[in-house]
């Protein structure tokens, strides 16, 4: 899947005529309507989208020829991707997509937990790290003196936190 970008989550249905809630991993969520098609996560298959709206912070998604809410319950908690076209990107920048999931960890190697979403505030980004197992979440800025490494192609990221960040 090296040649796809994780672009969003399929969270649910909208109504009965074949439409999709998608959580988007976009920087912005009108960024949908510059997709042709799409790919879903373990399928070759190439979904041609017919029509895209909002609803608050989801994006809804209809798939051509796929006009009933039967025809796309299957679909719900899917991951989609897009074509990894173009990817030139300067030096220490990364594609929100691609950092979501990742593995958050200090540099003793405990894992602090994976990056749920990138906030971007105008100065710099933060990360928003989401620990499973005791049900919190993290707020990182993503600054050279709290984030040291970032590795994905081992989906790894090493943190430096102060006091009171975790």
């Amino acid at each position: 899947m090296k040649d796809l970008i994780k672009i969003g989550k399929i969270v649910n249905t909208q109504g009965l005529r074949g439409e999709m809630r998608v959580y988007s991993y976009a920087d912005y969520k009108e960024r949908f309507e510059e997709f042709y098609s799409i790919f879903m996560e373990k399928n070759d298959e190439e979904f041609v989208i017919e029509k895209v709206r909002y609803k608050k912070n989801l994006v809804i998604i209809k798939f051509k020829n796929y006009d009933h809410i039967n025809d796309i319950e299957k679909f719900k908690g899917k991951t989609i991707f897009i074509k990894n076209e173009k990817r030139d990107l300067d030096e220490d920048t990364h594609f929100v997509s691609d950092l979501i999931g990742t593995g958050v960890y200090l540099e003793n190697d405990q894992k602090i937990g994976v990056i749920k979403d990138v906030l971007e505030t105008g100065a710099n980004d933060v990360y928003i790290i989401e620990d499973k197992e005791s049900d919190k979440e993290y707020m990182i800025p993503v600054v050279k003196q709290f984030v040291k490494l970032i590795d994905l192609d081992n989906e790894k990221i090493v943190i430096t936190p102060i006091e009171g960040m975790l």
